[in-house]
């Protein structure tokens, strides 16, 4: 199982990311880098996440 807990791990990184972008955004004194850069990364484990879920077809 060490595959879905990987995929386990990456998915609570990007629900964690996606909160902080939402913080971000609410404050008005976040800049446009620090935004672009949390966003960046938001992607970079999403296209993880599709990576790994379409190489192996998982049961639940």
């Amino acid at each position: 199982m060490p595959l879905l807990n990987h995929l386990t791990e990456l998915e609570r990184k990007h629900r964690t990311l996606e909160r902080q972008i939402e913080d971000a955004q609410n404050h008005p004194s976040t800049d446009d880098v620090t935004l672009a850069e949390l966003k960046r990364k938001k992607l970079q484990l999403k296209d993880q996440i599709s990576k790994l879920k379409n190489a192996q077809p998982m049961v639940h």
